[in-house]
């Protein structure tokens, strides 16, 4: 049935009740408003005459093009092409999300990059302010100790001064951790290229080894050597005593050249700085003392620092000779800027449960390893970047006496009461053990090719690989008469043995003869 206006099937139908005709509603109700008529007939009409008719889907009639196979192909075509139309505007729609997503993403990453530097700038700020804060307090202490100088002994109010400024540690910068690290690849490399000099004392000349001199350096009253260091470009020995003073010997004249006095109790360990007119002392009184060349031979206390809380047992030089490290029995290792005296970081064990004291610590040949040896037998190995503990070596009896690295990096010596066990450090585990009751020292030479054992008596061993046997070379007699030989060092190229006792005297081991042609020679350069 179709519209009586426009001859087409009306989308709504209405019927008029004046004459039946069928109409589109839109077009009828149009020409009601501006006629008031039927179209058809003329008769009046409203819109009240119109009623509408309820109808099915209408279904539009499909054309002519899809009646045939070309018409449908095309309209197949025409689908594809809005079908492709439709994927490329979500592609381009896809294209500009992720463009938004990576904005976002760079901005997110640039937003970190500048809370990193600022946090950065933050800490070197606090760094320095804490420098600026542990300084103030030290201009007056600076003028009692120029003040007291002559003894060595700081005024009673010094402690107080720096109470506080010794309890800030700023940490090791980044700067810092880069130049050790600098520093250790540069070792790394060149002992891949060590050679064992020319002038090292051979097997058969340590064999021939004898006691050449004695010396008395330390006070009779309160007898007994703690500690010892060699500075081999001068061939001057220190010494650290019960009497609580440190010695200064020149060994080729056989006279001392400084007496070091200052502590108030024992001096547990005794380090040269480099070739740099540097000395530093531990004590049992809590304390470690920076000492530097006056100018005239004489060594002056420069700075004393009180960060401990008990005995230090130890110190050690870092390669650079600009860090140190202290070991204490409070159960704190402390890493100190040598130039300005300041403890950069404080070291505890982080389970508390297990404090432990620590009695030995010495530095890797390259840097970036700190050993330490505790009073519960244990050795404890550290990353001195992170300051973390990365391994422990358990098996002594005894609290840990003295420990030393070889120089060929791979190996580590440890002595406690019931001897001396070799490390390997790669493998983590231990490889050889000497015997021998209370052993107090243990030192390899500063090639790495022999090992001084100190305990009973003085041994010397060969050093060889982790599957090879060490030979023992020499075994030289305590002479003390105290039959407790505290500690032994080696000379230049192993010219000679130091070995110092719990008597006062310092006793130098080397092959005879040896005594005078060093001390011809010396004498030969200074002219």
């Amino acid at each position: 049935m179709n519209c009586a206006i426009s001859g087409e099937v009306p989308a709504e139908p209405v019927v008029s009740t004046k004459s039946g005709l069928l109409f589109e509603r839109r077009l009828i109700e149009r020409h009601i408003s501006d006629y008031g008529k039927c179209p058809v007939t003329g008769e009046p009409l409203t819109i009240d005459d119109i009623v509408p008719i309820k109808t099915g889907e209408i279904i539009k009639p499909k054309t002519l093009q899809t009646a045939s196979i070309p018409g449908m192909l095309g309209t197949f075509q025409n689908e594809w092409d809005g079908l492709m139309l439709s994927n490329y505007a979500l592609e381009q729609q896809l294209h500009t999300a992720r463009q938004e997503l990576s904005h976002a993403l760079y901005q997110h990453d640039s937003a970190c990059r500048v809370i990193a530097r600022l946090k950065k700038e933050r800490d070197e700020a606090r760094q320095l302010l804490a420098e600026v804060e542990r300084h103030i307090p030290a201009a007056p202490e600076a003028v009692t100790a120029n003040a007291t100088l002559s003894n060595g002994k700081r005024a009673a109010g010094d402690e107080d001064l720096g109470s506080d400024a010794k309890k800030l540690c700023p940490g090791i910068s980044a700067e810092i951790i880069t130049e050790l690290t600098d520093c250790n690849a540069a070792l790394s490399q060149k002992r891949k290229k060590r050679q064992i000099p020319q002038t090292l004392a051979s097997i058969d000349a340590l064999e021939k080894f004898t006691q050449l001199s004695s010396h008395p350096l330390h006070k009779t009253n309160k007898p007994g050597i703690c500690s010892m260091d060699i500075l081999h470009s001068k061939d001057v020995i220190a010494t650290g005593g019960v009497d609580a003073t440190a010695v200064l010997f020149d060994r080729p004249s056989g006279k001392i050249l400084s007496t070091l006095t200052g502590h108030s109790k024992k001096v547990t360990s005794v380090k040269f700085v480099g070739d740099a007119d540097l000395v530093l002392t531990a004590s049992a009184d809590k304390t470690v003392r920076i000492w530097r060349d006056s100018g005239d031979g004489n060594y002056a206390c420069g700075q004393t620092l009180n960060d401990h809380s008990a005995e230090v047992q130890a110190v050690t030089v870092h390669p650079t000779n600009k860090y140190f490290v202290s070991a204490s029995l409070d159960s704190t290792w402390c890493f100190y800027d040598l130039s300005s005296g300041s403890c950069l970081s404080k070291v505890s064990e982080s389970d508390n449960s297990q404090k432990v004291g620590y009695t030995a610590a010495a530095f890797h040949p390259d840097g970036l390893i700190l050993g330490t040896g505790t009073s519960q037998s244990v050795v404890k190995i550290w990353d001195v970047k992170s300051q973390a503990n990365v391994a422990k070596f358990d098996g002594h009896t005894g609290e840990v006496t003295a420990i030393s690295f070889s120089e060929n990096g791979y190996f580590l010596a440890t002595a406690a009461e019931d001897g001396v066990r070799l490390w390997d450090l790669r493998k983590l585990r231990n490889f050889k053990s000497f015997l021998s009751a209370d052993a107090n020292s243990v030192e390899f030479d500063p090639s790495g090719s022999y090992l001084g054992i100190a305990a009973s008596d003085i041994r010397v061993y060969q050093t060889a690989s982790v599957k090879a046997e060490w030979n023992l070379i020499k075994t030289l007699p305590d002479l003390s008469g105290t039959g407790k030989a505290t500690c032994v060092k080696f000379g230049s190229d192993a010219q000679y043995v130091a070995v110092g006792s719990m008597d006062h005297n310092l006793r130098i081991f080397g092959l005879p003869g040896n005594e005078k042609a060093n001390a011809d020679d010396d004498s030969a350069q200074d002219q």
